[in-house]
């Protein structure tokens, strides 16, 4: 059983009821469950077409949709990070003493086996065990 799971909740897929029945089925009595979106900034040049103030209200706007995703979920907290996803999820981990991370996999496509999704990213570089998901 685990004390601390993070779950790697992307807003833009649905599999966050798998993740939380697993996440809670994984949990020690007294552990703890974060719910975590890692938003990516924005990268080169693209910043340059961007003003703040966008990049602020989609902040606030992802900040609500991770809320809203786990409001009925009292014994799950959220959480919104920025930056790269497979490196803030590891990191935030490390930070918070994580002992177990889930993330979902989906079917890989060209683009993930030349980069790298994140769930391979993750269970690569996390110090804690990964639960992969599909």
């Amino acid at each position: 059983m685990y004390k601390k799971i993070l779950i790697s909740m992307s807003l833009d897929h649905g599999f966050g009821e798998q993740a939380i029945q697993v996440a809670r089925a994984l949990r020690a009595q007294d552990g703890d469950i974060f719910a975590v979106h890692v938003y990516e900034t924005l990268q080169g040049s693209a910043k340059a077409f961007v003003a703040q103030q966008d990049v602020d209200n989609a902040m606030a706007a992802a900040q609500n949709r991770i809320e809203e995703r786990v409001k009925d979920e009292p014994d799950i907290q959220a959480v919104l990070l920025k930056g790269h996803s497979g490196r803030a999820l590891t990191d935030y981990a490390t930070e918070v003493g994580a002992d177990c991370i889930l993330v979902g996999a989906h079917k890989p496509g060209l683009r993930d086996f030349l980069l790298g999704s994140t769930a391979a990213r993750v269970a690569r570089h996390a110090r804690c065990a990964v639960v992969v998901l599909r």
